[in-house]
């Protein structure tokens, strides 16, 4: 079973948000998305300044097994990326709510549509 932390809320393409000040929120994918992946090599990421559109690519992850799109969970600006992930992209696998997050986005006003843990769990047990 994988880890779904009660303090995060979900997309229906297996990313997590986290808010972490009034407008930004800080975004992964989540441990059962890494989990399905398999060993993680690559890591594309938005670039600093980009708009990404709530449910729209924003990136891809690619695996031993496969290449993944990254869906933005909010509609906002990239503000900061882990630069860290293209060095070092195995942190997603060990650590996808830590030191594997992606990128943190701001927004212009409260998302939407995103899933409770409760929710989430529904759609991934």
């Amino acid at each position: 079973m994988s880890l779904i932390p009660d303090d995060l809320q979900y997309t229906k393409e297996h990313e997590w948000v986290s808010q972490t000040s009034t407008n930004v929120f800080r975004m992964g994918i989540t441990d059962y998305a890494q989990g399905a992946l398999g060993d993680i090599v690559y890591v594309q990421l938005p670039k600093v300044g980009e708009s990404v559109t709530a449910d729209k690519v924003c990136g891809e992850v690619e695996s031993t097994k496969s290449v993944s799109e990254i869906f933005a969970p909010v509609t906002g600006k990239i503000v900061a990326v882990n630069e860290s992930l293209g060095q070092a992209p195995e942190n997603i696998n060990s650590a996808p709510y830590g030191s594997g997050w992606l990128a943190e986005i701001e927004v212009a006003a409260t998302p939407s549509g995103l899933l409770s843990p409760e929710q989430y769990r529904q759609i991934t047990a």
